[in-house]
């Protein structure tokens, strides 16, 4: 399902990290996501939400663009 937040994702399961872009432009990289979460994640109906609860301040981030 779309997502008025995310615009993609790409998850890399040796390293376990998600970068996520997001509709604005910005992209960031989240480090230490289990696959689990990815998983959870992609198969969200809410993906915005699910992303704030499950993602945001849970792992280790940057910021990889303005």
């Amino acid at each position: 399902m779309p997502s008025t937040v995310i615009a993609g994702m790409e998850y890399d399961p040796v390293a376990q990290t998600l970068k996520i872009s997001y509709v604005s432009g910005q992209v960031y990289l989240y480090r230490d996501v289990p696959e689990k979460v990815y998983k959870e994640l992609k198969a969200s109906r809410v993906k915005g939400r699910y992303l704030r609860f499950f993602v945001k301040d849970q792992y280790p981030f940057e910021k990889i663009t303005a």
